[in-house]
């Protein structure tokens, strides 16, 4: 009777083993299913429009603009005009200087030519009148008559007056020679600047150029005392 019990114990132990295994092999097979049912979902009708919209546009094309770094000998070639190099190099700011120099040597080589030829003429016609025409009023020349308030008749002999003539005309010569300088040295500087600018145009400049000034602590050590002082440095 009691091996019967014993029997019939283990015989009910193994049968609930069995199937708690198959359980749990039935549920493992459900979760490989479910794994197995889940899918990539089918996109629906705007997915797909949108999907084949951006196939059909292909990768756009990107352009790199490249960075501009203006030629030097173009630049002078240009500059001959004056202005148009500044304007290759794109340094606008630049015009109303070379624009303002030019046309400032431009109006005082005009106005002093002006004068050089108004007081030479007149140095001209008195030399002239005091050598031939000292006693016929009638035959002066108006030029040096212009040039002054005075009485002509008090001025015909008078040497002081022909030699204020004569300065004034050495004056005007002189400083219309040298406005033509110049003008010509602007005309070159503008030239030699866009060469330059050209040629500098991407040259490398750190931002940080720069003169530091900082205090110093040496802390004091077994051979040394302690210091301070101040620390001067210059990037460049």
């Amino acid at each position: 009777m009691r091996t019967r019990l014993i029997l019939l114990l283990i015989g009910l132990i193994g049968y609930a083993s069995l199937g708690y295994a198959q359980e749990e092999r039935t549920e493992e097979t459900h979760v490989a299913i479910e794994r197995d049912s889940v899918g990539i979902a089918v996109p629906d009708s705007t997915t797909r429009a949108v999907l084949a919209a951006a196939d059909s546009a292909g990768v756009p094309d990107v352009k790199m603009e490249l960075a501009f770094k203006p030629d030097p000998t173009r630049a002078v070639l240009y500059a001959l005009v004056p202005g148009l190099g500044q304007i290759y190099n794109r340094k606008y700011w630049k015009l109303p200087i070379v624009y303002g120099g030019l046309m400032g040597c431009m109006y005082a080589i005009t106005w002093n030519n002006k004068n050089y030829q108004d007081y030479s003429e007149a140095y001209r016609d008195i030399i002239f009148d005091q050598k031939n025409n000292a006693d016929k009023p009638e035959n002066w020349h108006t030029s040096w008559q212009e040039l002054t308030s005075r009485d002509p008749s008090s001025l015909i002999n008078d040497s002081n007056f022909s030699e204020q003539l004569r300065s004034r005309k050495d004056y005007f010569r002189r400083y219309r020679d040298l406005s033509i300088i110049i003008a010509v040295g602007v005309y070159a500087l503008s030239i030699i600047d866009a060469y330059v600018d050209a040629q500098l145009f991407d040259f490398d400049i750190s931002p940080d150029l720069s003169m530091r000034v900082e205090p110093v602590v040496t802390p004091k050590t077994s051979v040394t005392p302690g210091t301070y002082g101040v620390n001067w440095s210059l990037k460049f």
